[in-house]
């Protein structure tokens, strides 16, 4: 008998999708859009993490970060977080929230073409 039951991330990462922050939403819909040749997954469970946006093919975390980011306890929880995933050879790319707000073609822009950049490095 398999257990079907969702790991308890896989679950929060679920829950979190439904739950976006205006500025998550926002880039959202302009990540999603699989023309560039990359796909990005959202909310996406990662060892004992939930990266916001995740691109297999340029192993590109995109982490959107709010003004609760820069209160020191939460920055400190980000450098652990950002140490353990450039460990397991991923490239983290943190975004102001309000880079998103003033201008969120320009940012998924710049994400779109760092991904370029990062798979054509991998070749």
């Amino acid at each position: 008998m398999t257990n079907t039951k969702p790991k308890p991330k896989v679950a929060l990462a679920r829950q979190l999708r439904k739950t976006m922050t205006e500025p998550e939403v926002t880039l959202w819909y302009r990540l999603k859009d699989r023309s560039e040749g990359l796909v990005f997954k959202r909310q996406k469970a990662y060892g004992p993490y939930i990266l916001d946006f995740y691109c297999f093919a340029a192993r590109l975390v995109v982490e959107v970060d709010g003004a609760l980011h820069w209160e020191e306890e939460v920055m400190a929880r980000d450098m652990v977080k950002d140490a353990y995933l450039t460990r397991n050879g991923l490239h983290v790319h943190r975004v102001p929230a309000e880079d998103i707000y003033e201008d969120a073609d320009d940012v998924a822009k710049d994400i779109w073409d760092l991904a370029k950049e990062l798979v054509e490095k991998r070749k």
